[in-house]
This record gives structure tokens, sequence and C-alpha cells, in this order.
């Protein structure tokens, strides 16, 4: 089983597999104390990824046996659920930023709860809400959804990934000044609709997604307002940060819900490159202080990080240090990409606490 990571698990549990969710698949099976997770597939779309990732879960089931369970992403229509659902055995749907915080916990030798900040572009919720921006508290294959960031509708669905522009005129019409869209982005062609389209609740799906937000900075401050692929704008905005800070006042939590619009506001006057130091600074201060309600709440000191925004360098090593400067323990990957390949171990881990 070449390319495949072996992680040690924190106590012994039945045969489960985990099959991954639809981009950046793997697929992650667990016997004793061993768990082996397979190389990164892709887009489960395509038929080279479905073809490899279908070989890696019959490899997992001759390697480990016929699986006690099998756990998938709750979305009902990814590949990988189909999948398990039609292998013959009990399946498990696991939502996903569950998953994510389980994953980097199990990576870690984690057994007992703890909270997670769960921050990636998208993963399905209960009532087919589109979560992403999660503070969860998790206890082995439960989860309870403590807080989240404000939402922000995404005009045109998964277009608003690819123009960070879009979720820049999401964020003119919650600060009220959708009237200001079609002038400040004069140069993309929908512009002038797009308030409309907004205000009229069309395509327009509400969204915690912390990648949103991502995008959102980036369409105000101009930095690739149309990308060529997920993920270059906000990744380009890293890039530009030289010395985050937080904006005094720059964000508001009630009753669990990070509202970073005041950000928004104060980054649509100012150029790129204060954008970015601002931006960073403040997205780090408002989660640490989200993490420590968190705690608060629930009288748990551990927080686990996980979703893919935690690729980002300035995000992740900040974060880190204000959690353990409010006395908190963050757990990060160390093996697994924070991004979607740990979800089947997640997945797998959830399912091995619920079959035991």
């Amino acid at each position: 089983m070449d390319g495949y990571a072996t992680i040690s698990l924190p106590c012994a549990v039945p045969t489960v597999l985990g099959l991954g969710a639809f981009l950046k698949a793997t697929v992650t099976g667990m016997r004793a104390r061993e768990a082996r997770v397979s190389e990164v597939f892709g887009d489960l779309g395509t038929p080279q990824a479905l073809a490899g990732h279908r070989e890696a879960v019959e490899d997992m089931i001759a390697v480990f046996g016929p699986p006690k369970l099998v756990a998938h992403d709750l979305h009902p229509d990814f590949a990988s659920t189909r999948l398990a659902q039609g292998l013959g055995v009990p399946v498990l749907a696991v939502q996903h930023h569950h998953a994510h915080v389980a994953a980097v916990a199990a990576e870690n030798g984690h057994a007992a709860p703890l909270i997670g900040l769960a921050l990636d572009g998208f993963g399905l919720g209960p009532d087919n809400a589109s979560w992403g921006g999660e503070l969860l508290a998790v206890d082995g294959a439960a989860y309870r959804r403590l807080g989240h960031l404000a939402e922000l509708a995404q005009p045109g669905g998964d277009a608003a990934a690819r123009e960070p522009w879009r979720m820049g005129a999401a964020a003119l019409h919650r600060l009220g000044r959708g009237g200001e869209i079609a002038e400040r982005f004069a140069a993309q062609p929908l512009a002038p609709q797009l308030g409309q389209v907004i205000a009229r609740g069309l395509n327009s799906p509400p969204t915690s997604s912390a990648g949103r937000w991502f995008d959102a900075a980036c369409g105000l401050l101009g930095v690739h307002p149309v990308s060529r692929f997920e993920g270059e704008a906000p990744m380009a905005l890293e890039a530009m940060v030289r010395a985050p800070r937080a904006l005094a006042g720059g964000w508001t939590l009630t009753d669990g819900v990070l509202d970073f619009l005041p950000l928004l506001d104060a980054l649509s006057r100012v150029d790129a490159a204060e954008g970015a130091d601002l931006f960073h600074g403040t997205l780090i201060a408002g989660l640490a202080e989200l993490a420590a309600w968190g705690a608060a709440e629930t009288g748990l000191r551990t927080v686990g990080l996980s979703g893919g925004c935690f690729l980002n360098k300035v995000l992740t090593e900040g974060l880190t240090g204000e959690l353990r400067a409010r006395g908190l323990t963050p757990l990060r990957h160390r093996v697994l990409s924070p991004g979607d390949p740990c979800i089947s171990f997640g997945q797998a881990w959830i399912a091995a606490q619920a079959a035991a």
C-alpha cells in the first residue's frame, strides 16, 4: 500500500472505514490501534480520481477485513457517499466539520472531549445549511455547534468561490452600501444586477464559510477579483502580510456568532497591503475571543484547529499563539493536511467511537 500514511491511534478500535468528502478525497481504514490514510485522489467528479478512490476502498478492506461501519460525508450527492451506501455494510453519515475536529484530535492522540475551530470553504450542515466557519464541541461520535461566523450571502452559489468580487459585493450589501456595487466593480459585467440579485435572495445562499469571508476581503481589496482557481485570491492576500494587526472594534461576538462586518467596512477604504495586515490580525484576534468564549461555556481547554483555511501559515501561527496566551491548548495537524485530505481519517475515528 505505497503512498499511505500510517497513524497510531490513542486507543484500540473496531474495523471501520472513512471514505472522505468530494474534493481532495482520501480513504482511511482503522483497526486496533492503527490507521492508514490513502493518497489524495482529488475531485471525485473525474473518472480517474473515482477509480483510484474505489481501488483504495478495496485495498483497505483487503488489509483490514470487512468493516463494522463505514463513514461518509453528510452530503447525499457525493460520489464517496454513494460508494459507501453501496458496500452492503452499515454506514454512518458524518458532518464535515465534525470530521475535521475529530481528525486533528485523533492525530494528536487526544481521545477526550474538546472544542474545535473548523474553518474552510464549504461543508453541508444540518437542514442543508452551508457551513464553513464553525466552533464545535466534540465528544467522540457526538458534536454540538457552539458558535460560527456570521453569515454572508453567496451570490451565484459556487461561482462566488472563484470570483471574490461577488463576495465583496455581498459585504457591501450587508453594510447597507449595495448602491456602490455597480461602480466599485464596474469591470464586472454582472455588477449592475448583482445588488438586486442579493436583495431578492436569488441564488445567493447564506453561508458561514470562513473561506468566503477571505474572498469578501479580497474582493473589497481588489485582490484577484476573478481567480483562476479557488483559493488563489486568499493565497495572494496572505503573501502580502507584513505585520498583522487587529482593528479595534473590528468584530462583534454575540451568543457565539462572530461577525467581522466592521472589519470589512474598514477594508473597503484601505489599500491591499494595509488590508492584508488588518484582515489577518483582526481575524486572529476575533477567532481567539470566540475560542475563549467556547472554552468558558464548556469548561474545555483544548482547541482543535482544522480546515483548509489553516493552510494559511499567518492565521495558524498567529491563532496558535493567541490561544496559548489565553491559557488554552491548541492542537494542529502534524501528519495530515488540515484541508479535506484529513476528512476520511476524522470520519473513521467518529465511526470507531460509534461502533465501539
